[in-house]
């Protein structure tokens, strides 16, 4: 039996399938725990689903992936509103630094891809597929450069960059908490409860989803036009980087124009719509992860298995041995840099709300410090996607 689902019908059940995925991530706690999004949730259960119906020859099930495009190129846009100059040189000197750690790293966990998947005489761009576009970049990341990689002929590249990035979110959630705790053990650093720091108990940041402020229809509107203002002038852009014979992730000339724009109201001393425009970008990337998710071809995934798990362990590792000896020694050597180095086990295998929760888990424990609260949010939701993007898109045009 063949089901073809067209735009309104798809739609439809991506609604249905990202609000059981939000039941789940409320009410089992292995999920809740991990951060696992809920639209990682829903869209994984879903393509089990269709693996199972298609394995036993059931029914196969096809959607219209219309939108799927403009909500990933929504997403990414919103995130070049971000990219703000002002904010990277209010952040001071430590911003910078991590930002260099965070550079550092996604050029060696492709570096570390790429190598391995050639001694498995497989094509070095597969490599890539379990590096930093899932595990810097995450789901969004995953799901925008998978196709990217299948039309130079990585066949199941999403596939298998999707379920490499949700092997990260729960990896990096694990390994943060183990690193940190080892550098305080084992270094006898003194922590902000045994300097007596009341600091614990201080606010960390808006970072509760919950936390609501009042959208007007005014901000909202002004936000969609400046959100698609980027999108179509972004689009001449990134149509004339294609005729470079350069390969880019199409978002690109949206996200470029975006930070122009940003920067523009930040020179003019205006302050734009960010709140109304990261809910716009955050409800697109909640339905590009549904679909991109509920199409993965998990078929795809069975004759890959072992190499791909020696590919995504290299790269948990890697990178908790990075959080460890380097990230730990350039942040300081004390209790704030290991802080930081749970931090970098967060955002370098998953997303910026794990390192947030690793570093509340940490601190909830041993104390409270202010810095890595300011500096890990400005980096991993301000500048590490621009960063990535480029050092991926330069790795694949040498690769190709």
């Amino acid at each position: 039996m063949e089901l073809n689902l067209d735009l309104y019908k798809t739609m439809a059940l991506v609604s249905i399938v990202f609000y059981i995925g939000r039941y789940l991530h409320n009410k089992v706690a292995i999920i809740k725990k991990y951060c696992i999004p809920p639209a990682v949730v829903g869209g994984i259960l879903f393509s089990l689903l269709v693996l199972i119906l298609k394995v036993s020859n059931l029914a196969t099930i096809t959607l219209d992936t219309t939108l799927q495009q403009i909500f990933m190129t929504a997403f990414f846009t919103s995130i070049g509103f971000t990219a703000s100059f002002k904010m990277l040189k209010k952040g001071g000197l430590k911003v910078i630094i991590f930002l260099g750690l965070a550079v550092l790293l996604v050029v060696l966990q492709n570096s570390v891809g790429v190598t391995l998947a050639t001694l498995f005489d497989f094509s070095p761009l597969l490599g890539l597929c379990t590096a930093s576009i899932p595990m810097v970049g995450g789901h969004g990341t995953a799901g925008s450069f998978g196709p990217i990689l299948e039309d130079l002929g990585v066949s199941g590249a999403t596939t298998i960059s999707i379920a490499s990035a949700t092997f990260g979110l729960i990896m990096g959630s694990i390994v943060g908490g183990f690193v940190a705790r080892s550098l305080i053990h084992r270094k006898n650093l003194v922590t902000a409860h045994e300097e007596n720091s009341n600091n614990q108990t201080d606010t960390v940041g808006d970072y509760n989803e919950e936390n609501h402020n009042i959208l007007s229809f005014k901000k909202l509107m002004t936000g969609a036009c400046l959100l698609f203002l980027a999108m179509g002038l972004g689009s001449y852009l990134s149509d004339w980087i294609e005729s470079l014979e350069l390969t880019f992730p199409s978002y690109i000339g949206a996200m470029l124009v975006a930070a122009i724009i940003r920067n523009i109201y930040d020179m003019c001393h205006k302050e734009i719509v960010e709140k109304e425009i990261e809910t716009l970008g955050g409800l697109s990337l909640s339905f590009f992860l549904t679909m991109a998710l509920m199409g993965l071809k998990l078929w795809e995934l069975f004759d890959l298995a072992l190499p791909l798990l020696i590919l995504l362990v290299a790269q948990v590792l890697l990178t908790g041995l990075f959080a460890y000896f380097i990230t730990f020694r350039v942040m300081g050597n004390n209790y704030e840099a290991a802080v930081f180095s749970s931090a970098v086990c967060g955002f370098g295998m998953g997303a910026t709300p794990n390192a947030i929760a690793n570093m509340d888990e940490l601190t909830n424990r041993y104390g409270f410090v202010p810095t890595p609260y300011f500096v890990v949010p400005i980096v991993g939701c301000l500048f590490i996607d621009f960063a990535n993007s480029a050092v991926i898109t330069i790795f694949i045009n040498f690769l190709k």
